[in-house]
């Protein structure tokens, strides 16, 4: 809960924090305008569009929930409700503005359109007809509603119809409002034969080819209004762990309660008529404001089908192959271990491939020096490779350890079936810490080597998701040091066991110490300042939240040290800056995701890196990790990779201004724009070239 302005430190009374919600979705303005860039190949802008859509469904499942009690109870939209809303609204109206403007114009002159029922020949109607009688009919079941039948459970983000009904049923019954729900198995975008789409890429939405023939599903009865609707419905899973005897079986329970949650959205056709508009209003107890009139799908995610649907490699992004890691790059009687001891080494995801992760695992569960093996799990997507290896490292008879987050969330179901897995072949699974999230991102391997074990350590700014690993910018550092490879040890023992944490050597380890050590670090380079010494920070994260350190940022900009903050998302720090901070937000092809942070004060220089954003529940409700880079050569190039080159880039960088407000930076006069994906992109492939 924030404090009232008047309980506020000073420094926060001088410069207000910004509001979190409306940072979030100013974020996704800056998603949109890929969208709407001329240089962004058509078919990716259109994703960027869908890329919006989903972020703004996660906002509502997880933020909304809040407002949308607060007025159930008392009747009012309170400041902070209609502000949020009103950016919402401005941001969809966005949307389908390009969506309806640009986007289906530009697909059209590429001889590619979504055509409606009235655009469609006679031969087309036959088709869509023959589709929908063999194809989507037999699924759907219209609901009249009277007493013996009520509104029907109407799953999250589902597409479904509303209908008004004219006459009588067949006992002779004025039931007039019918509820169509559609199922999820059924394609959301169908692409038209060759033959009935006449030269052209024609397709049809899922919605249209029901609208159509909606008076096949009322057989007697005349149609009148009616829209497709969609409900959004708060998501955030939970449960009172203090409670609950087996946390992986109650959230199992929970998965399926999730799907009809309490509702905070509604989106219904712009068309829609204001009785049934009134009427779902009613249904689902929620505020006009939160209802969304839209010119076009209800859900614009559901059009990367789309994208699948067409083969146009003009259209998309060139294919970036990632190189393989420089530094693993092994002789044949060599190993990834025999590189390690001399020197750490990093991977630069995705400039740089997740394979060289895979082959550090891989090799460790065929070494047969090898005894130990553990790994956190929070977000591995699908892919089963890196569960496949340690299901493998036991059945060889290794020590296999998992610690696995069943509250990732939107990706615990896919956690408890991984977990599951693996308790079946044997393998030790824990679940962390009760309360906290187990963020961290480790994977250690313990090694006979002669009479001593030594270990071997990986740890990541983000997840083992190989999927996610080409799409995000994150770093993995892989490490034979004694004293940081300890603490991994200790940790895991601790997430395993609950025992008491010895001081750790190397890491700082949220909730415990990595809150209060960040904020001493800004304040030394503050008080460096002061002194007239040499004070800089350099920090890129994904969000900026945490009051405590926004505060600490503040009075150390005041006190004259520089400050350079690279945060992707929400940034609640003051949009009044101080003359000595400046932020910016880099939104590139690639989602930015590595939490880089650098500390000068005077003559000390630090470089960290760390699972964690500035956010308060990263810093104390989470176990996290940050971990120093004390190799010269790795640090430099952690520096000019990830900071030097997000503080020129000038193709897709906004900073913040005046009330809060970003805009894309331009580049300086007579130079082209330079985006700091592109170069490392070029830089890479360069490297690559030279290798083959």
């Amino acid at each position: 809960m924030p404090l009232s302005a008047s309980k506020l430190p000073a420094i926060l009374q001088k410069y207000p924090l910004q509001d979190r919600d409306l940072s979030i979705l100013g974020f996704n303005h800056r998603v949109m305008h890929w969208a709407e860039r001329p240089d962004v190949p058509l078919l990716e802008r259109l994703r960027y569009l869908c890329i919006v859509s989903s972020n703004l469904d996660e906002f509502f499942e997880v933020r909304a929930e809040a407002h949308i009690s607060a007025w159930r109870e008392t009747s009012r939209v309170d400041a902070g409700m209609r502000s949020m809303l009103d950016a919402a609204h401005a941001l969809v109206e966005r949307q389908y503005a390009i969506y309806n403007g640009s986007l289906m114009r530009a697909l059209a002159a590429q001889g590619m359109r979504i055509v409606s029922h009235l655009d469609r020949t006679e031969v087309q109607r036959r088709w869509v007809r023959e589709l929908f009688l063999r194809e989507v009919k037999p699924l759907l079941v219209p609901i009249a509603l009277d007493p013996a039948h009520p509104f029907p459970q109407v799953a999250n983000k589902s597409l479904n119809f509303i209908v008004q009904l004219k006459g009588k049923d067949a006992f002779g019954r004025s039931n007039e409002i019918a509820i169509v729900k559609v199922p999820r198995v059924l394609p959301r975008v169908l692409r038209m034969p060759e033959k009935v789409a006449g030269g052209e890429t024609l397709f049809v939405m899922l919605s249209s080819v029901i609208r159509a023939h909606l008076a096949d599903l009322f057989p007697g009865r005349e149609v009148g209004e009616f829209s497709h609707f969609r409900v959004t419905r708060h998501s955030d899973l939970w449960v009172d762990e203090e409670e609950v005897k087996n946390l992986r079986t109650a959230l199992r329970q929970g998965l399926h309660q999730r799907h009809y949650g309490e509702a905070v959205r509604l989106e219904v056709s712009s068309a829609c008529s204001d009785e049934l508009a009134q009427f779902l209003l009613r249904q689902f107890k929620l505020p006009p404001e939160a209802m969304f009139r839209v010119q076009g799908p209800v859900n614009l995610v559901r059009l990367q089908q789309l994208i699948q649907l067409v083969v146009a490699p003009e259209l998309l992004f060139k294919p970036y192959v990632a190189s393989y890691p420089a530094q693993l790059r092994v002789e044949p009687d060599e190993s990834i271990f025999d590189r390690l001891r001399s020197k750490d080494a990093l991977i630069h995801l995705p400039f740089e491939s997740f394979d060289g992760v895979i082959d550090f695992l891989r090799q460790a569960v065929h070494d047969p020096a090898v005894l130990a093996i553990k790994q956190t799990i929070y977000r591995t997507g699908n892919d089963s490779r890196m569960i496949d290896l340690l299901i493998e490292a036991q059945r060889r008879g290794k020590e296999v350890t998992a610690v696995v987050e069943l509250k990732a969330r939107f990706d615990e179901e896919a956690n408890i079936n991984w977990a599951e897995h693996l308790e079946r072949t044997g393998a030790q699974v824990v679940y962390g810490v009760v309360g906290l999230k187990t963020h961290a991102k480790m994977l250690l391997v313990t090694r006979r080597e002669g009479r001593h074990l030594r270990r071997y350590g990986h740890l990541s700014t983000g997840n083992y998701n190989p999927r996610t690993a080409s799409l995000y910018t994150d770093l993995s550092y892989l490490t034979a040091d004694a004293r940081l490879t300890a603490d991994m040890e200790q940790l895991f023992v601790h997430l395993a066991s609950h025992s008491r944490l010895p001081r750790m050597q190397r890491m700082l380890l949220a909730p415990f110490t990595l809150h209060k050590r960040m904020i001493e670090k800004i304040r030394h380079s503050g008080e460096a300042a002061r002194r007239g010494q040499p004070a800089r920070i350099v920090a890129k994260m994904n969000a900026l939240t945490d009051q405590a350190m926004i505060e600490a940022l503040l009075i150390a900009g005041d006190a004259g040290a520089k400050i350079d903050l690279i945060v992707r998302g929400a940034c609640m720090l003051p949009a009044q800056l101080t003359k000595n901070i400046r932020v910016r937000s880099i939104i590139g092809r690639f989602l930015e995701h590595s939490r880089v942070f650098y500390f000068r004060a005077g003559e000390k220089e630090e470089l960290w890196l760390s699972s964690a954003d500035w956010m308060n529940r990263n810093m104390l409700r989470r176990v996290e990790t940050a971990w120093p880079v004390t190799d010269p050569q790795l640090r430099q190039r952690i520096i000019d990779e990830c900071l030097v080159a997000g503080l020129h880039d000038s193709l897709d960088a906004w900073t913040m201004g005046e009330g809060g407000k970003y805009h894309l930076v331009a580049p300086g006069s007579g130079a082209p724009a330079r985006g700091s994906q592109d170069a490392l992109m070029a830089r890479y492939s360069a490297q690559r070239g030279v290798e083959k």
